[in-house]
Order: C-alpha cells, then sequence, then structure tokens
C-alpha cells in the first residue's frame, strides 16, 4: 500500500495559498461607486434642448353675471344723472377696485411648451390654452410675446399657438418607434411656474391605455402642475412626447406621469397650422330592410 509523506505535501500547500492572497491583495480595487453602471449626465442636455422650451400663461377676462351687470348699470344710470335710486331696488356696493373688475384680466394658468418652428410655432396642451382671452409666451432669454393660438384639439389635448418671432432655437422630434421601456428620458417645463426646471426619470411603459382617445407614454419622471405642455425629451436631444397627465390620488406627483406620444402630436399639430382644425374620418353604418332585389345583390338571395 503507497503510503504519502502529509508534511511536505502540506507546506506545500500552505505556501501556495499565501501566494495567492498576496497575488490578490495586489489587485486594484474599484470602490462601489465605479462597480455601478454610471448614471446618464444631462447637462448637455439641457445646454442643448433648454432653449427651446419656453413658460406660457394665460389669462381671462373677468366676466360679470348678467344680474349683477344689470343692476349695477342701472345704478349707475340714476347716480350719473342725479335722479334717487328707487328704494325697491336692490342696492349694490361700489365695486372694489382692489378686485378684478369685469372686464380686466386675471391670471388663468401657467405651463410650458416648446418650439416647434424657427418661426415662431409653438406647441402645447389644448387644455393649457382652453378658456384663455390671452396668452403669453416666455423665452429663456426672457422675451415676452403675446402668442395667437393656432388651434386646439381637445381629442388629442395638443394645441398650437404663434409668437412673431423668427430665428428661434426649434426642437428635434424622436421616432417614437425607437422609444424603449427603461432608457432614461428627460422633462423641462415650468412646475408650479418655476421656470426651466428639469426633471428626469425612465419609460415605464408605452401604448398606455388610460380611456382616453392616445395611447400615452408612462414615465416615471416628475410631473407636477405647470409642466403640462412640455416636451419629453431622449437621450439624443430629440422631442418624443408631450407631458400631458399624471396619476395622483393627492394631486401632486406619485411617480406615474403620461405623455402624449409625438408622432401623433405632429400630426394634429400639421392640421392646426393649415386649417385651424383637425378633421378625422367617421365609419357610417345605416340599418335598413334588406329587399329580394338587395338579397340578391349581395349573394344572399
Amino acid at each position: 500500500m503507497l503510503e504519502l509523506n502529509w508534511k511536505p505535501l502540506r507546506s506545500y500547500l500552505a505556501a501556495g495559498l499565501l501566494a495567492v492572497v498576496a497575488a490578490t491583495a495586489l489587485l486594484p480595487v474599484k470602490p462601489v461607486w465605479a462597480q455601478v453602471r454610471t448614471l446618464p449626465d444631462f447637462t448637455d442636455l439641457v445646454e442643448q434642448v433648454g432653449p427651446s422650451v419656453v413658460n406660457i400663461r394665460t389669462l381671462e377676462k373677468v366676466k360679470a353675471s348678467a344680474a349683477d351687470s344689470g343692476d349695477e348699470q342701472m345704478q349707475e344710470f340714476f347716480r350719473r344723472f342725479g335722479i334717487p335710486v328707487p328704494p325697491n331696488m336692490p342696492r349694490t356696493p361700489h365695486p372694489d377696485r382692489n378686485q378684478p373688475q369685469p372686464g380686466e384680466e386675471q391670471p388663468h394658468g401657467v405651463a410650458s411648451g416648446f418650439i416647434l418652428t424657427t418661426d415662431g410655432f409653438v406647441m402645447t396642451n389644448a387644455h393649457v390654452v382652453e378658456g384663455a382671452d390671452e396668452v403669453i409666451v416666455t423665452l429663456t432669454d426672457k422675451r415676452e410675446f403675446k402668442a395667437k393660438i393656432i388651434g386646439a384639439d381637445k381629442r388629442s389635448d395638443v394645441a398650437v399657438v404663434k409668437i412673431e418671432a423668427t430665428g428661434l432655437p426649434a426642437v428635434k422630434i424622436g421616432e417614437i418607434n425607437r422609444l424603449k421601456v427603461g432608457e432614461w428620458v428627460m422633462a423641462i417645463g415650468s412646475p408650479f411656474g418655476l421656470e426651466n426646471s428639469v426633471t428626469a426619470g425612465i419609460v415605464s411603459a408605452k401604448q398606455r391605455d388610460t380611456g382616453d382617445y392616445l395611447p400615452f407614454i408612462q414615465t416615471d419622471v416628475a410631473i407636477n402642475p405647470g409642466n403640462s405642455g412640455g416636451p419629453l425629451i431622449n437621450m439624443r436631444g430629440e422631442v418624443v412626447g408631450i407631458n400631458s397627465q399624471i396619476y395622483s390620488r393627492s394631486g401632486g406627483f406619485q411617480g406615474i406621469s403620461f405623455s402624449i406620444p409625438i408622432d401623433e402630436a405632429v400630426r394634429v399639430s400639421e392640421q392646426l397650422r393649415s386649417s385651424g382644425k383637425v378633421t378625422r374620418g367617421r365609419i357610417g353604418v345605416q340599418i335598413d330592410q334588406v329587399t329580394k332585389e338587395v338579397a340578391e345583390s349581395i349573394g344572399l338571395g
């Protein structure tokens, strides 16, 4: 029977193990943060796309109720001509000049938009300009313009306004088919009136059905009131959506935001720019009695 001498063998094994440990100790050790995949840097994108994003303020004229307006006009007539106000007429106090008066403009809302063309067409949401008597567009260089509403489509929630300016920095339009779930995206807008605020996140889902007309892009990008109408931007600096809605039980951001796909928004904007409205096809169905002749003509006889 073969007998092994374990004493020298143990010495060799110990020496080998010591060499391995020493070699391992000499290997460069990366810090934990370096071992994790580097997060994206959005600074170049912000510099590239930021000047194309605008702040939108809307104003509306104060309207008086018909009854109040009539009483005030009659009382003003009596006062002007020195006629005593009839005792049975409701007495309306003199208007408080600290309150907006009928016909005066007051703030209606604050939102976002982006420059679609170098000659002043701006895209935003339809709900942003709905009910507005005046639209003010502010560029990143602080220039302000009164905008004309070219058209708004409630069904897609897309609107186009026009400012009188040229040489503007227009956005690049991306391809929605190239957008992938999980990729990084960025939003620039005016949440709560805080102009040019930047937030970022990932695409959570595509073609998300919320019961509206459009299949939305769902992201976890922080979107709040005032972001409406602003662009959703991919890592190539292209606009892939218009920030439109959030899902929230509190009224604030809860990690679920929805954007209108840019391909549909562009199709709508082209019709708005050409005709001021969107025309969609319809399929009509008519119910009628099937006569013998009709049945034979379609092979049912």
